[in-house]
Parts: C-alpha cells; sequence; structure tokens
C-alpha cells in the first residue's frame, strides 16, 4: 500500500492506498446539472497514463492534510471544476499539490499534480491481486442502468432512471477497439446485452454487417427519441471488396474457449492491474471493465430495486422491477474519440472519416 506525500515537506496528503485501474469514464462529462457519484473506490487510487508522470485520481475521502485555495475556485457552476489549476494546497507548507472536482456533470475526485506529490511505499501486504476466480465470486458486477440524481430537488423530479454512464463510456472505449479490429469489415456481436449495446453503432458504422437491416450510406436513421438527420455519405475510403462478417463473441473467466473462427474476443480488465484477459485464441482481445463485462457474461434476468418495509437487509425486491430508460443504448461520444486518437488503427482514411464527422453521429443518436 502506498501514501502520498508533500513533495515540499514530506507531509503525507492521503490515507493507505492501493493500486487499482483507471476507469473509464474518468474523464467522462455526463449530460448537464447532474450528480455522479464518486470516481475510485474508497482506499485505491489510479494513475492515468495520458502523460508523464502521469497524474494520480483518488477518493476525496481519502484525502488528509489539504486545504482549499479560494482563488482558484472561480468559474464552475455547482462546484469545483480544476480548470485554473490545483485547487488544494498542503497544509504544512502551503505547495498547491491537487484539484478537487466535484462539479455536476463530472465524477467526483482530488487529482494530484504531477511532480507536486510522491508515493511512499508503507507495506506490501496486498502486492498480490485477486485470481480471475476470486472476482467472479465477488459480486454480480454493474448494472447497465440505473438512477441519476439532479441539481433541481425543488422541482419535484430530484431523479430519473437512465443507462449507466459507466456503460456507456465502457461502451465508448470498447466500441473503438471493435472498429479498429474490424479492419472495415461487418462485425456480428451475440444478441442480448452486448446487442443492445454495440449492434445498432456497428451497423451504422461499418455497413452491411448484418444482410437487410442496415442504414446505406447517407440514409436517415430514426432514434427512440426523434428523427434523425442524414449520416455522412463521403464512404468512398471504407473498404467494400471482398466483405466477410467478421465474428465478435465474450471470452474470459467462467466461459468456454472461444470458438477457432472467432475474430475478436471481449475481454474484461483486471480492476486492480488494468490487464486484460487474455483470450486462448487468435481472437483481437477488446477491453471491457470487469464489472460491465461480468453483466454482459452472465446477465441477470431482470434488475431488483433495494427493498424497504419489513423485508430484510440485503434483500432486493423483485417486484416491480427497476424502470427502463426509455431512448436506445448511446455510447459515450467523448471516451469513444479519446480511445480511437490513441490507436495506431485512427489513421486508416476510414476511420479518421468517422472520427471527424462524430458530431453528425451524435445528432442522429449514434452516440
Amino acid at each position: 500500500m502506498f501514501v502520498f506525500a508533500c513533495a515540499g515537506c514530506g507531509a503525507e496528503l492521503t490515507a493507505r492506498l492501493s493500486r487499482a485501474a483507471l476507469p473509464p469514464h474518468a474523464h467522462q462529462a455526463y449530460g448537464n446539472g447532474l450528480q455522479l457519484g464518486v470516481l475510485m473506490e474508497a482506499g485505491t487510487f489510479a494513475v492515468d497514463p495520458d502523460g508523464a508522470p502521469g497524474p494520480v485520481v483518488l477518493p476525496p475521502g481519502d484525502v488528509r492534510g489539504t486545504r482549499l485555495i479560494p482563488e482558484r475556485a472561480a468559474g464552475t457552476c455547482c462546484g469545483l471544476d480544476g480548470t485554473e489549476g490545483p485547487n488544494m494546497a498542503c497544509d504544512t507548507c502551503g505547495l498547491p499539490v491537487a484539484s478537487r472536482i466535484d462539479d455536476c456533470s463530472l465524477w467526483q475526485a482530488v487529482w494530484l499534480a504531477p511532480g507536486a506529490v510522491r508515493a511512499v511505499l508503507v507495506d506490501d501486504t496486498d502486492s498480490l491481486p485477486f485470481t480471475w476466480a476470486e472476482l467472479l465470486e465477488e459480486g454480480e458486477g454493474a448494472p447497465p442502468f440505473e438512477p441519476i440524481a439532479t441539481w433541481a430537488p425543488g422541482s419535484g423530479r430530484d431523479h430519473f432512471w437512465s443507462w449507466s454512464p459507466r456503460w456507456e463510456a465502457a461502451a465508448g472505449r470498447a466500441l473503438a477497439h471493435l472498429l479498429a479490429a474490424s479492419e472495415g469489415q461487418p462485425v456480428s456481436v451475440p444478441d442480448g446485452w452486448c446487442a443492445q449495446v454495440f449492434r445498432r453503432a456497428l451497423d451504422a458504422l461499418l455497413p452491411e454487417a448484418r444482410p437487410g437491416g442496415l442504414p446505406e450510406a447517407g440514409s436517415h436513421l430514426l432514434p427512440a427519441d426523434g428523427p434523425g438527420t442524414p449520416l455522412p455519405a463521403d464512404r468512398a475510403a471504407l473498404p467494400s471488396a471482398g466483405r466477410v462478417v467478421r465474428l465478435a463473441v465474450l471470452a474470459g473467466p467462467g466461459l468456454p474457449v472461444p470458438d477457432a473462427g472467432a475474430d475478436i474476443a471481449l475481454v474484461p480488465v483486471h480492476p486492480q492491474t488494468g490487464e486484460a484477459w487474455t483470450p486462448d485464441t487468435a481472437a483481437v482481445p477488446v477491453p471491457l471493465p470487469f464489472d460491465v463485462w461480468r453483466w454482459l457474461a452472465f446477465p441477470r434476468p431482470h434488475l431488483a430495486v433495494p427493498a424497504s418495509g419489513g423485508l430484510p437487509d440485503g434483500v432486493l425486491r423483485d417486484d416491480p422491477p427497476a424502470p427502463h430508460p426509455r431512448s436506445l443504448f448511446r455510447a459515450d461520444p467523448g471516451v469513444f474519440r479519446h480511445t480511437l486518437a490513441r490507436l495506431p488503427a485512427a489513421r486508416r482514411p476510414w476511420l479518421r472519416e468517422i472520427s471527424e464527422n462524430l458530431a453528425q453521429y451524435v445528432r442522429v443518436g449514434l452516440f
């Protein structure tokens, strides 16, 4: 385990922390005026690999020995967004050491400033990560939709049910990898939750993925919440000869080894190490957060809501089930663009065209 100390005076600035993988939604901006939860689990930290040295993120409740810098808290909406630089200082020496983020539509977190802190190893009792088998025993995965809190309690509507922001971010990252692995060919995904999450976008971005059910270039998509606008018609750079459907399957602990014919494997990422499961085939791995992958691989028949009244603690009601979102699933466009830009395949003309026209795909409801 580690603590982080001030690089100026050596004062400890955090509780003891274990390293975890950076969530795909770490930099997600979700909706407008919404209250999101804490990014990292208590007692954990993660390092953002984009940058050298990468900034460290941890839960606000695990910060110690700091104070806010009032003059760096301007320009926000409902809270702090860190746009003016570190807004937290070491309480001992006054060195700016971190940025507290708790504004609306942003995940609550504290980002330690690179160069202003240093990691101190305090013990190595948790040096061995959980095995995949142990992770499977831990829980049931992250549900695909959840209640989202708003900042308007006086309106009588303090929350609404929506697709999970975590799922939308995870799908945005995975969709970028799926497109790169497709090599411009149509991709088929399993029925069920995988189909709800990926099929509509894949069918539109990689035309002819399913005979008879695909929009042609320049056609109109009609998302659930209203009519769309034409998709970009310039698809000349997209490979067209010898189109063969590439098969994507779920693979990972507790599942059978994928068939030899699988081209792409949707695999879990270890929540502690950040390492993706390695499939026992030549299939190209596409990473998913473990809690999202687990739900896709071992879905529940329906979602339950917390029990109330005379039922014991921990019991979930199965009547009525949790409300479903009214709109079709949409991957997070910001996470998609961020991920795609960092993949070598992004330089291919047809993928570059998708990235450049992302705003149009957002308008027609694909993202």
